[in-house]
């Protein structure tokens, strides 16, 4: 039994995101939900996958394969960037924390192994040695209003160090002789939260004196409702290799360096941003409190035309059925659409959906 199950009373259900082993919940979700406000949710992150990049060279082949200037990174900071392909649109998105001798590059696990192509076609192993650290680094996250109070507890930094850290900055936590855990300050959530990058050998007693300290443990649905709230998209369900950078609002969350050099797909990034526009960007709708939306429903407006389509749907406690839905520019914020289920759901108009369209993030009330 896991040290979820002892407090939650049963055991964790399981399922796949990108052939690694998630728990999607304890038997609770809107009670884990609740966490966030109440004292902390404790989530096991560790399907992302994670790359150390060694060396003098790390910075400069990195950010010449990334959106956002790892050259301006100081040891100790970090930055959300995306990955491109030549014709501008996402490998993957990223986060990246600079350290002394290395970077240490953290992915959505569906965009991981895009990711590992690119820096094998475009890194010298030589100039930059390059290691899979996935298994060896586990990824414990801690967010919500008692997320400093625990981090502190657990780790023995000051609330003040974690209070100081910027969006991806990070610190070091000594456990003991052997033992060393990096705590970066990550704002994914649109919320105070930390995740600790921990070896895999000290995760589980990590884990546990998180929960005695108060962490409530929390499973990936509950993790999805409030993602979706904050309007972050996930790489394989709501952007993929047909988004491009401003499509998914990654100009608002300063993953775009427009000062920087030269890059993969940057001629499409640049062009977008001086000349042009998009036709389309990451929204979110909102349906009052039915079920939510169906995942790749289209979105009508009142002229029937077909304007969007939806990405990820969830039933939040606070704001009912939401979803991020993918929805061209014209479009307003404040419009009324129609969700059109896919087939082969039945093409009742009585059963469509009135949706509300917002910017993102979803608003607090």
């Amino acid at each position: 039994m896991t040290a979820g199950s002892i407090v939650t009373g049963t055991f964790p259900s399981v399922g796949d995101v990108g052939g690694h082993s998630v728990v999607m919940h304890y038997g609770h979700i809107a009670g884990e939900y609740a966490a966030l406000r109440t004292s902390a949710m404790l989530v096991d992150r560790s399907a992302r996958g994670r790359l150390r990049i060694a060396g003098d060279k790390a910075p400069e082949l990195v950010t010449g394969l990334v959106t956002n200037d790892v050259l301006a990174l100081q040891p100790g900071h970090g930055q959300y960037a995306a990955a491109l392909n030549p014709k501008g649109k996402i490998v993957a998105d990223l986060r990246i924390f600079r350290f002394d001798e290395h970077l240490l590059v953290d992915t959505p696990p569906r965009a991981h192994p895009g990711w590992l192509a690119l820096v094998r076609k475009y890194v010298n192993p030589r100039l930059a040695p390059y290691h899979e650290e996935s298994g060896a680094i586990r990824d414990l996250g801690v967010f919500g209003v008692q997320s400093r109070r625990i981090v502190s507890e657990i780790t023995g930094l000051t609330g003040d160090v974690l209070a100081s850290l910027g969006p991806y900055a990070h610190a070091r936590a000594v456990l003991d002789a052997e033992t060393s855990v990096d705590v970066a300050r990550v704002p994914d959530l649109e919320l105070e939260g930390y995740e600790l990058f921990v070896p895999h050998t000290a995760y589980a007693g990590l884990w546990q004196r998180a929960l005695v300290a108060g962490a409530v443990p929390a499973g990936l649905l509950a993790w999805e409702i409030a993602r979706v709230e904050a309007g972050r998209p996930e790489w394989g369900l709501d952007i993929d290799e047909s988004t491009i950078p401003q499509e998914a609002n990654l100009d608002e969350l300063h993953a775009i360096s427009y000062t920087k050099g030269c890059y993969v797909g940057q001629e499409v990034v640049a062009r977008v941003h001086f000349r042009g526009h998009v036709n389309r960007h990451l929204r979110g709708i909102r349906c009052g409190h039915h079920e939510p939306p169906p995942e790749h429903a289209a979105l009508l407006d009142e002229a029937g035309k077909q304007v969007g389509d939806v990405r990820t749907s969830a039933l939040s406690p606070r704001l009912g059925a939401i979803a991020l839905a993918m929805v061209r520019r014209e479009v307003a914020p404040g419009a009324m659409l129609r969700v059109q289920s896919p087939p082969p759901a039945s093409p009742d108009p009585h059963a469509e959906l009135q949706a509300e369209l917002f910017a993102l993030p979803f608003p607090l009330d």
